[in-house]
């Protein structure tokens, strides 16, 4: 079973919710051109 602390380790957090953030704004972006080059070849 997983041990449970009382203190958090801010740093680890910090540093993946900055990755979180920047892995869906890549993947939005991502989708916005897949669905941009989708238009422009498919219609």
């Amino acid at each position: 079973m997983a041990e449970h602390t009382s203190a958090m380790d801010y740093d680890a957090h910090e540093k993946t919710y900055a990755n979180f953030i920047h892995m869906v704004k890549y993947g939005t972006a991502a989708v916005v051109v897949i669905l941009v080059l989708m238009a422009v070849f498919l219609l």
